[in-house]
């Protein structure tokens, strides 16, 4: 009974479980219409008559009119028919519980009608199986090869759910210095944490090491998870450790993380689009010099840009890259915003504009790592 957001929520995991459905209401969503057109549903468009309940076997009362609600739970007791109030929770003739699966297990949770409980303490359970907390009671398959994990900009929450997924059932993980480090305190005490900690002009594995190590651990038969900053594809090195892989005959699955070039500086509030604002986005890495006869970067064409500029690894030559950007005409006044240790609780922001950043970066003590954010957008306030 009822056809607005609740039953929108409601209505595909029904759906998905074969359920023959059918919904009275005078008026839906537009996703509930969806769905009846699709002939994924019955509607009766018009409001609750007694004796609607008939052939039913369970009923959910959705309706905006708590009135409404009240006569079909009394219709739902009378014909000893489960039924669930969405906005009486105990006044119904049944309780739905919170649900969830992992891997095959389906969890769900009642708290005797008290809706956003079960649903924290559902959470908590199945965020507990995914990160291997809490066993399953079945010994899971081994998995193959390497997994290229992005950990995101820093907060381990940031993580992807197979990310955390994948984590939990690693026989070996390789970490670099930007990834999430509580992510490895749930570890279970048998996984072997390889630091391959890649510091910007200080000492770090080499990338040879690291190929070497990913694929004679898999040809091994051990499961390994490269873990990594941000996203393993966004200067991350991610694609050449796939190709070292491959090469190797072990399997790669990538898992996509939330890159810093966009999760820090939004957190930090700073948008990189915004309509009338900014339509253009160019993610530039800062670890050569502009000068460098071995950057790929065309700094005269990205001075002319009116759009947004997104440096990573551009602290220590930040006075440079500014250097160039006004050389190629860029304003002056252009905001610049400079996060660092992005979605942290030791996070910082530095707005500045592009002629005074280096020295505003400088007297502020900012070190890496570090987003900067060039463009009318750095200088958005809510």
């Amino acid at each position: 009974m009822g056809a607005g957001t609740v039953a929108q929520r409601r209505l595909p995991r029904l759906v998905s479980a074969g359920a023959l459905v059918e919904v009275v209401a005078p008026e839906a969503t537009p996703a509930v219409q969806a769905m009846a057109d699709n002939g994924e549903i019955v509607w009766h468009q018009r409001p609750y008559q007694d004796g609607d309940l008939a052939d039913a076997w369970y009923v959910v009362s959705c309706a905006s009119d708590p009135a409404v609600n009240a006569e079909v739970s009394g219709e739902a007791e009378r014909t000893r028919v489960f039924c669930v109030r969405a906005d009486a929770g105990t006044e119904g003739t049944a309780v739905t519980p919170a649900v969830g699966d992992h891997d095959g297990l389906l969890v769900g949770v009642l708290a005797g009608g008290e809706y956003r409980r079960s649903g924290a303490v559902r959470d908590a359970i199945l965020d507990a199986l995914r990160e291997g907390r809490v066993s399953d009671q079945r010994e899971p398959s081994p998995l193959p090869g390497v997994a290229l994990v992005g950990g995101g900009p820093g907060d381990p929450e940031l993580i992807t759910v197979r990310g955390r997924r994948l984590l939990a059932r690693a026989d070996v993980v390789v970490a670099d210095r930007l990834a999430p480090r509580e992510l490895l305190e749930s570890l279970a005490p048998q996984v072997e944490v390889v630091d391959a900690a890649k510091i910007p002009y200080g000492r770090a594995a080499s990338q040879e090491f690291i190929n070497n190590r990913l694929v004679s651990d898999a040809l091994a038969g051990k499961f390994v998870v490269r873990l990594k900053g941000g996203d393993p594809y966004v200067f991350g090195r991610g694609f050449e450790e796939l190709i070292a892989c491959a090469q190797a005959g072990v399997p790669v699955t990538v898992v996509p993380g939330v890159t810093s070039a966009f999760g820090a500086p939004a957190v930090a509030g700073v948008p990189v689009t915004h309509r009338g604002v900014a339509h253009e986005v160019v993610v530039v890495s800062g670890h050569v010099a502009p000068d460098s006869e071995a950057s790929l970067v065309d700094w005269s064409a990205l001075a002319r840009l009116t759009g947004t500029i997104v440096l990573m690894m551009g602290v220590e030559r930040i006075a440079a890259f500014a250097d160039a950007l006004l050389a190629g005409g860029r304003p002056a006044g252009t905001p610049v915003a400079v996060v660092q240790e992005g979605t942290t609780r030791t996070q910082r922001i530095v707005r500045s504009t592009l002629d005074n950043v280096a020295d505003d970066v400088a007297s502020a003590g900012i070190r890496p790592p570090a987003v900067i954010v060039i463009g009318p957008v750095a200088g958005l306030t809510p």
